[in-house]
């Protein structure tokens, strides 16, 4: 009997532990992400593509409830909202916490620099999310990639420009670095809101604006007033975007739900690559429609505004470590993918009419 007694025991300590262990593999994290975005701009969506990959890779035990630009927090409070635990999670475009730390805005994009691949490939095969890491952890925050939509447009204006140096004396909005360095070079900078660009354009209180991708700056209407676009947008050559995770609430999953993050991660950011740069093309069509007319600007130029670039930027790295040892990271990259971009070019995808009167690289 007692035998009896014994085995009976020890089956109910087998069940009640594995009954335990079960009702912890299953438990529920309900978090909440805020973004820096209105519910209207596509990279809301790219947080909802996160949030519903997550949800799915973690087996439904991460269910994440994304909130719009002011829903919680205003866009610019979402760092601070994610670090102090008022929400598990922020999605956002790095640059925005500039004033943080000027290291940020190298995640982000940088004037003459990667393009969306190639952010892709620093961050996830090179130094890029160890430095990002590392970073982002000063702040009690764990980073994941999440989308990077490619170059943004140049400046819209009402008569044609090919030459950048003729916005030396023009008013122009923009905003971050590129602020900075069109100031060097004579241009009069307003760092006017989205909201607030086509109305200034309209009325002449600026001469020429840039803001985002084909993609997300056509709602914006610019195309209805300024029918000259100057490109290519040298000044942002992409658009990563990051989610940022409260480390406390990071450092309560389990491993397998870390790895959920990570898988979302890999799929949003190839997932906002392809549908960016698809309506980006389908996009210019539409401009085209409208009567834009878009003007490459002269190498001449370009060249003045790289050195500028280098200078302005040369001078950051000197009084900011974080940003020196991020950007150096990327310029060795770049360096070391010189030969190879060099060697595989001439084979761009043109249609055979073009590649055949000599379009061959991109």
């Amino acid at each position: 009997m007692k035998k009896l007694l014994g085995v009976m025991l020890a089956i109910f300590l087998v069940c009640a532990v594995s009954s335990s262990a079960f009702a912890q593999e299953k438990k529920v994290y309900r978090w909440k992400m805020a973004t820096t975005w209105a519910k209207g701009i596509p990279w809301h969506k790219t947080a909802e593509y996160f949030a519903k990959t997550v949800e799915v890779a973690s087996g439904g035990q991460i269910k994440i409830t994304v909130f719009p630009d002011g829903a919680i927090v205003p866009a610019f409070e979402v760092f601070d909202a994610v670090r102090k635990g008022v929400v598990e999670m922020g999605h956002d475009w790095p640059g925005y916490w500039k004033g943080k730390n000027e290291a940020f805005v190298a995640f982000g994009s940088v004037p003459f620099g990667m393009n969306n691949v190639e952010y892709s490939i620093w961050l996830f095969a090179d130094d890029g999310m160890k430095l990002a890491k590392e970073l982002y952890g000063k702040y009690d925050l764990v980073p994941f990639p999440a989308g990077n939509s490619g170059q943004e447009m140049g400046f819209f204006t009402k008569t044609p420009i090919k030459d950048m140096r003729e916005l030396k004396g023009k008013k122009v909005r923009t905003v971050g670095w590129l602020a900075d360095i069109l100031s060097k070079t004579g241009a009069s900078v307003s760092p006017l809101p989205g909201g607030e660009i086509y109305l200034a354009l309209e009325r002449g209180v600026i001469d020429a604006a840039e803001f985002s991708t084909p993609y997300i700056t056509f709602p914006l209407g610019f195309q209805d007033i300024a029918k000259n676009v100057i490109m290519p947008g040298w000044h942002q050559p992409a658009v990563q975007l990051m989610t940022i995770v409260n480390k406390k609430a990071y450092d309560s999953l389990p491993e397998n739900l870390k790895k959920a993050l990570e898988v979302a991660s890999y799929a949003t950011q190839m997932w906002d690559m392809a549908n960016s740069e698809r309506e980006n093309a389908r996009t210019i069509e539409k401009f085209k429609a409208k009567g834009v007319k878009f003007n490459k600007a002269t190498p001449e130029s370009l060249n003045e505004l790289r050195k500028v670039t280098k200078e302005y930027i040369d001078g950051l790295k000197a009084k900011n470590p974080d940003l020196k040892k991020v950007l150096d990271s990327q310029e060795a990259f770049i360096k070391d993918l010189a030969d190879w971009k060099d060697l595989r070019s001439g084979v761009s995808a043109w249609p055979y009419e073009d590649y055949i009167k000599g379009k061959h690289t991109e």
